[in-house]
Order: C-alpha cells, then sequence, then structure tokens
C-alpha cells in the first residue's frame, strides 16, 4: 500500500502521520511518536505487551492496522498518568511494587485499566479473567495481582 498522512489521537493530542494504512499502530506508537510503553511481544496480538486503550477498550497494538484508528481514541502507558500524578492503577503497580522484568507490565496495567473502565468494582475472578491473557513468566504474579485488586479499590483483600 500506498503511504498517505493518517491523522491519529493519541494520548490527547493530533499526530499527523505518513505511513501506509495497513501500518500495525504499535509500528506508529513506538517509532514514529517514540511511545515506549507498549512493547512488541509475540506480534501476534496473544501476549499483551503491545496492549493500549482504543476508546478506553484493551487492544493489542501489534494487530491492529492505523486505518482503523482515524477518529478513535488511543492512550498508551504515557498517556494514562505522568510521574507526578500517576493513574490509580499505576499507582497501585508501584505501591504493590508489582514488576520484575517490567516487559509484560504495559500489558497488565492497560489491562486493569480496560477493565476498571467497564466494571470499577470488579471481582477477584473478574480480575484473574482478565489479567490471564497477558502472558507473564517472571513471577510477579502475587503482586499483580494485589496491585490489581488495590487499583480496583479492593485493598483489605489485596493486603492479605
Amino acid at each position: 500500500m500506498t503511504e498517505s498522512t493518517i491523522r491519529l489521537k493519541v494520548n490527547g493530542r493530533i499526530h499527523g502521520i505518513d505511513a501506509a494504512p495497513d501500518t500495525a499502530l504499535l509500528y506508529v506508537l513506538r517509532n514514529d511518536l517514540e511511545l515506549n510503553g507498549p512493547k512488541y511481544g509475540c506480534g501476534l496480538g496473544e501476549c499483551g505487551s503491545c496492549t493500549v486503550l482504543i476508546d478506553g477498550v484493551a487492544a493489542r497494538s501489534c494487530v491492529i492496522p492505523i486505518e482503523g484508528c482515524v477518529g478513535r481514541d488511543i492512550v498508551t502507558l504515557e498517556g494514562l498518568g505522568s510521574r507526578e500524578h500517576p493513574d490509580p492503577v499505576q499507582q497501585a503497580f508501584i505501591r504493590e511494587q508489582a514488576a520484575q522484568c517490567g516487559y509484560c507490565l504495559n500489558g497488565m496495567i492497560m489491562t486493569t485499566r480496560a477493565l476498571l473502565n467497564r466494571n470499577p468494582h470488579p471481582t477477584e475472578s473478574e480480575l484473574l479473567e482478565a489479567l490471564r491473557y497477558n502472558l507473564c513468566r517472571c513471577g510477579a504474579h502475587v503482586e499483580i495481582m494485589r496491585a490489581a485488586m488495590r487499583a480496583a479499590g479492593r485493598v483489605a483483600e489485596a493486603l492479605d
């Protein structure tokens, strides 16, 4: 496909992107906009490392062409909060020290935020179900689950 200028709203700002319409959103985010939150993992939309929010819903940016994102609100990890004012989900992950290598962290945080967008008070089983689609092999599962529980306002359960 030939390149054209495509306008995307990412983290509240409009960007003119010169790329083929079938270019994966992940490549535009990382290469053109220099956003490092979403990571390249499997390239198949299965591992969750590339997760972003599109109109508040978790989406795997490695398999979404940018032409499908025109007119939509895209939020990356960098757009959730700032160092001074992190999103409550980011703050919960910091508080629980829910990371080891950090590679899966983007997917875990963005998936938790998407779940809380549609269900502010999920059960533990709903949190587990949402997070199980983000592959993590580092051994930080306990801390990640505690952080998700904390972000969901289930602090007492997170501390058990």
